[in-house]
């Protein structure tokens, strides 16, 4: 496969030839700005590409970044337009990629790799686990009145343009981040493309609104970031407001950003994708007012077993040995000792009978607290060797709150 279709870092004059077959496979139009403006956030030499003669007919990229796991903020490559033309597909690209590239971070000594998945049937042969879901909530305004007795402090909330705004959207967001799972940084570059607002990646919506909530002393301490979309259909006006992001560092500066959201006139529906245990339904009167539908958010790959679990902390005191399977990264195949109490952990290779057997993508699944060892092993994908263990398990990898990646990716992106 690799005399075929050559694996090779991007180089700068074939970037177009690849953002075109990106775009492509995704169903877009290539134009300038477009991949959430890639070109101010790729980095090309960790950039991987296949080439058909000249052509670039595949291409798998990863963002250097951080994220918060349980008790740590650990570097992570952020996986990210993987790609195979329509015409090359079923033929191996994919795959020889996905090797290059975790090959590539064992042996640069990179632990984590996490990606945000287009199709979920794809990656877990890979090895990666769906490590968060988020939740997609749609709520008939007109229904979602915000309970009376919910505190929403003595700040206001006024609307800033994007410059304005945005040094004040970059401190919440870090304070926000600091006490969430998921999280990932975001440098200059970064927020370049999560405000990038060019007309054709609104679908028909108004340009980005900016609303900060701000305290009596001035402090800023929340933000949501929505746009406006005027609709009608057979059953008449059925506007909305697109709440494309909301972070905040106190539970009033929360409530009362969700309930200007609410009260905004001449939208009559509500869209935003929060995290699973996320506390807009408790807020509202009626909490059937907003529907849900849960799907998966974050993929995490563990690339390298004990040093990943040596990293994050763990929820409860934990001895256990692991019996790990790792078929496409065959260096992680083996019996692990993971030992933690409190802020002293440990990950080390053990000829001790194991108490666990499960394959890197269930530890993936588990790494940033959400999905539980006990739901995987009652579906037959962790086998318990001693009793208890995968209780045990399961109360150390669990964290206070569900984990959530605020992607708002137009493009599978991380």
């Amino acid at each position: 496969m690799d005399d075929l279709y050559p694996l090779r870092a991007l180089g700068a004059a074939e970037f177009v030839d690849w953002a075109r077959m990106t775009c492509n496979t995704y169903g877009q139009d290539w134009r300038e700005g477009g991949l959430r403006n890639v070109r101010r956030t790729i980095e090309l030499d960790r950039t991987l590409a296949a080439f058909d003669g000249d052509s670039v007919v595949g291409g798998a990229a990863i963002f250097s970044r951080s994220m918060t796991v349980p008790g740590a903020v650990l570097p992570v490559a952020g996986v990210t337009l993987v790609a195979v033309s329509p015409t090359h597909r079923r033929r191996g690209i994919l795959t020889a990629m996905m090797r290059a590239q975790l090959a590539g971070l064992h042996e640069s000594g990179e632990a984590i790799a996490a990606l945000n998945a287009a199709e979920a049937t794809i990656y877990g042969r890979y090895g990666y686990g769906i490590a968060s879901r988020l939740v997609r909530f749609h709520g008939d305004k007109r229904a979602m009145g915000v309970r009376t007795d919910v505190d929403t402090g003595d700040g206001t909330i006024r609307l800033l343009d994007r410059d304005e705004a945005r040094p004040l959207l970059e401190k919440v967001y870090d304070t926000a981040r600091a006490g969430a799972v998921g999280w990932v940084e975001r440098a200059d570059r970064f927020w370049d493309a999560r405000l990038y607002d060019e007309e054709h990646v609104r679908q028909g919506a108004t340009a980005l609104r900016f609303a900060v909530h701000r305290e009596p002393d001035g402090a800023t301490t929340g933000y949501a970031i929505y746009r406006l979309k005027p609709e009608w259909d057979d059953s008449g006006d059925v506007s909305s407001v697109q709440v494309i992001e909301l972070a905040t560092e106190t539970e009033q500066a929360y409530a009362a950003l969700w309930r200007f959201l609410v009260d905004i006139d001449g939208h009559f529906r509500l869209d935003y994708e929060g995290a699973v245990d996320e506390p807009l339904p408790h807020l509202l009167v009626d909490a059937a007012a907003v529907r849900s539908t849960v799907v998966p958010n974050l993929w995490v790959r563990l690339v390298d077993v004990d040093r990943a679990l040596a990293a994050r902390r763990y929820a409860t005191a934990l001895d256990v040995v692991l019996e790990v399977e790792d078929a496409f990264c065959p260096w992680n195949t083996g019996r692990y000792r993971l030992r933690a109490d409190d802020d002293s952990v440990s990950c080390e290779r053990t000829s001790a009978g194991a108490d666990l057997r499960l394959s890197s993508a269930e530890l993936g699944a588990a790494y940033l607290g959400g999905t539980t060892l006990a739901s995987l092993a009652a579906a037959g994908r962790v086998t318990e060797l001693r009793p208890g263990a995968v209780a045990a398990c399961t109360r150390a990898f669990r964290g206070e709150r569900e984990p959530f990646h605020p992607s708002g990716a137009a493009f599978p992106a991380f």
